[in-house]
């Protein structure tokens, strides 16, 4: 039983250290996205968009988020078919950050 506290303890500091770690991340890519995007995306978790052809980032929805070749693209330089929309380009950290904030302000999907 005397083992089994300590063990714990530790197991809980370091889920919480891991839990601010990434809030710290997830609040960083949300800083860059309201930098970058949030002239014409809502990219909170709330808001219209600026912009009406721009959708706001909560609906992304998960198809995006979980390909593959999306981070990919975030690095290489993610740009749409709209000419008004600048490349947005990211290194691989800043990448996962923001991929990670993506997939936890997206919106469940409503049924039809």
């Amino acid at each position: 039983m005397n083992r089994v506290v300590p063990a714990l303890l530790a197991v809980g500091i370091l889920w919480s250290t891991a839990s601010q770690a990434l809030d710290l991340e997830q609040r960083r890519a949300e800083a860059m996205l309201q930098r970058m995007c949030a002239r014409c995306h809502a990219v909170g978790r709330a808001g219209t968009s600026r912009n009406e052809l721009a959708p706001p980032f909560r609906n992304l929805g998960e198809n995006k988020l979980y390909d593959p070749d999306f981070m990919q693209r975030l690095q290489d330089g993610y740009s749409s078919i709209h000419r008004s929309m600048p490349t947005a380009r990211f290194g691989r950290d800043d990448a996962e950050a923001v991929v990670s904030y993506l997939r936890a302000i997206q919106e469940p999907r409503k049924p039809k």
